[in-house]
């Protein structure tokens, strides 16, 4: 070897070394943060759903719809990760021999192809990202506009700059290995043409060449590892290798997002708690979330695999009408805050470390905190599948129930609640006042059935349905359209009692256990089967969590079973002269939450003389009411109330009217068209059929 090389194989040794070591360290560290978390069980089996769905996720990119651009450009890269590390491997051979090729597999052309092919896609797509993340700069009057706003764009760079330094560097090696002779230009399809200019140079100087070129791009390679491995908070970089991990420890094994059900309170060993449980736990247990070792090993996990990417925070309604909350900038918090201290917290055989307050210790801001609609948007989003609903829960869940800490309006909500079994605080025996002026009876289950198994469907009438004029307007709505279609339904009257959604939104679990408890037994005592709801909010608990305390059942919403009352020919829309611009909000508990998305659509279009406008923002990008996660109960005293903004946006789709199928959408959106000064009417999609089957041609 002459000087060169061996000034370079030093160069490429200490690099290695140094990188390779740095980087364990790194690992280590993360590591070392993770086990602090408490336990979790489940999440690694069944082996073979979460492998297929992990599959899926990765190599479909399934989490970047809407956007083609970003997901073509991120996907080549990912793939060439990995595919180019053979040509990294290649270049330490290079810098003692430039003809160097790995052993039966250096020469293999289709491996060569996907090289070249890859090498060049991975330029094209870091360049793309690179100049979008230039046009998403946080800039201008009002930075928070950009989705990039409070993420790291100095270690975003970094990273772009590195995968563009050696793709670069891949293909440089690629021409000058076919200079010097490496084989028939078939073997070089992307990069002969490249190779063929430097037919001229002398061999010595395009073997110096190769030399320097491998040397160039493994010293960048190590040098993203020296930097990644010194920051293990680095997640636009760690989330390479971290969002495997993440994804394959999804919640849900067949690849649902981490919505719909909220996860129950657990034990530090991951038990689940119910109210029997709470009685056996130690006078010290802590319940929630309050320090960072509260969390599990999952929601460490989420945090140090976040991407810095800003979708969930670009889709977040708190934060697009001026709330501090950001999911992203949480999770960047507790992110820090568990790397900064986690090394420390590691239990020792006699001694016990306290905790510092995420609230109290400012880690987390409490108007962030009670922010939270929990639509439900950003972990819709989230390419790496990051649980943002289930980490502000937990903290909601300590703040109530260890600290008595939460807004002042929840302390009124809580005491209805207990007392009266609703959030109005009105009595049960008026619950069935809203039958009041219906040309049939309404039978209830132990007065005129004995049994909702005696009827087609149990009628979840719900707290909003029973004592909220607007939602009562939609509760006779179906009624009169089951009777109407001949479906036999009952209720339950003054037997009805809140679901617990706001509760245990709210993070008062026990309360919820206390509500959702005694509707599951009253429900199985009634022999409910299949229940129709009105309430997305109810529809969601009563299908999604009561199956927690063992309370399973047919949950319809009332929108699909209309659609298919419909649709079998039961009901039938007459035509009408009143022809209607109409826009459909989707609530957050039944579009994103739920997955229905259809039915509703589907209804509205088989209404005579309606014109339906989709908003910017709809199904899956739906923007929130600002009712959810009990934020109806609360005011919204910082920023544009956000069922104002939704409004808006409703009114500039130029619609006479706004359907809904969700009671606290229908108030939200009606204050909503109120405050932005629009005349639009508000009303739920039951109503709407109404109307159409009483016409007359």
């Amino acid at each position: 070897m002459n000087a060169l090389q061996l000034t370079c194989l030093g160069i490429v040794v200490v690099s290695t070394v140094v990188g390779v070591g740095l980087f364990a360290r790194g690992v280590a560290a993360i590591v070392r943060t993770v086990r602090i978390g408490r336990a979790l069980p489940g999440r690694w089996t069944p082996v073979g759903a979460r492998t297929r769905t992990l599959l899926a996720e990765v190599f479909g990119h399934g989490r970047f719809q809407h956007k083609p651009v970003v997901k073509v450009a991120h996907w080549v890269v990912m793939i060439s990760f990995p595919l180019l590390f053979l040509a990294l491997v290649t270049g330490y051979g290079q810098v003692v021999d430039p003809s160097f090729t790995l052993p039966l597999i250096g020469s293999f052309a289709p491996l060569e192809w996907a090289i070249e092919a890859f090498a060049w896609a991975a330029l094209i797509g870091i360049t793309a990202l690179f100049v979008l993340r230039l046009r998403l700069l946080p800039r201008g009057a009002d930075p928070r506009r950009s989705r990039f706003f409070g993420s790291h764009q100095v270690r975003a760079f970094f990273v772009e700059f590195t995968v563009a330094a050696v793709v670069l560097a891949v293909i440089v090696l690629r021409a000058l290995e076919y200079a010097l002779g490496g084989g028939a230009a078939w073997h070089y399809p992307l990069t002969a043409w490249l190779g063929a200019l430097l037919d001229s140079v002398p061999t010595t100087t395009l073997e110096a060449a190769v030399v320097v070129v491998a040397t160039v791009k493994i010293a960048v390679s190590m040098s993203w590892f020296v930097v990644v491995g010194l920051q293990p908070t680095m997640g636009v970089a760690w989330h390479r290798f971290l969002a495997v991990a993440n994804v394959y420890a999804r919640r849900e094994p067949t690849g649902g997002v981490a919505l719909g059900p909220l996860q129950p309170l657990r034990t530090p060993t991951g038990e689940p708690i119910n109210l029997e449980a709470l009685e056996d736990l130690p006078d010290d247990a802590r319940l929630g979330v309050g320090a960072i070792e509260d969390f599990t090993w999952k929601g460490l996990l989420d945090f140090s695999t976040c991407t810095e990417c800003g979708r969930c925070q670009d889709q977040c309604p708190a934060w697009a009408t001026g709330k501090p909350l950001s999911p992203k900038l949480v999770t960047l918090a507790l992110r820090d805050h568990a790397a900064a201290t986690a090394p420390y917290l590691l239990p020792e055989p006699d001694e016990s470390h306290a905790g510092i307050d995420l609230l109290g210790g400012g880690i987390i801001d409490p108007d962030a905190l009670w922010a939270c609609t929990m639509c439900g948007a950003c972990v819709q989003q989230c390419p790496v599948d990051i649980e943002h609903v289930d980490a502000i829960v937990d903290m909601r869940r300590y703040q109530v129930l260890m600290e008595s800490a939460f807004p002042k309006e929840l302390g009124g909500t809580f005491t209805k609640l207990e007392r009266q079994g609703n959030p109005w605080g009105l009595p049960a025996r008026q619950r069935l006042g809203w039958a009041k002026g219906l040309d049939f009876d309404v039978p209830v289950v132990g007065v005129d059935v004995e049994s909702a198994a005696e009827v087609e469907y149990l009628f979840w009438v719900g707290c909003a349905g029973a004592y909220e004029d607007r939602a009562i307007r939609t509760t006779k709505a179906v009624a009169e359209l089951l009777h109407t279609a001949g479906v036999s339904f009952a209720v339950l009257g003054d037997g009805e009692s809140c679901t617990g959604d706001p509760a245990r939104r709210a993070g008062n679990e026990i309360l919820f256990q206390m509500l959702a408890s005694a509707n599951v037994e009253m429900l199985n005592e009634v022999g409910a089967q299949r229940i129709v709801v009105t309430c997305a909010h109810c529809f969601n608990t009563i299908s999604r969590e009561y199956p927690q305390l063992g309370g399973r059942y047919e949950v319809v919403h009332h929108t699909e079973l209309l659609n298919t009352l419909v649709a079998d020919g039961r009901l039938t829309p007459l035509p009408s002269d009143d022809e209607r611009a109409i826009t459909y909000h989707d609530p957050c508990y039944l579009g994103r939450h739920n997955q229905v998305y259809a039915p509703p659509r589907d209804l509205l279009g088989a209404i005579p003389g309606l014109t339906v406008t989709e908003m910017p923002r709809a199904k899956e990008q739906s923007f929130c009411c600002g009712a959810g996660g009990a934020r109806v109960w609360m005011e919204e005293t910082i920023g544009t109330r956000i069922g104002t903004a939704r409004a808006e946006e409703a009114l500039a789709t130029g619609a006479s009217t706004i359907a809904t199928a969700c009671p606290f959408c229908t108030v939200m959106l009606t204050d909503g068209v109120a405050a932005a000064g629009g005349t639009a009417e508000v009303s739920d999609i039951a109503v709407l059929l109404l109307d159409r089957v009483r016409e007359t041609p």
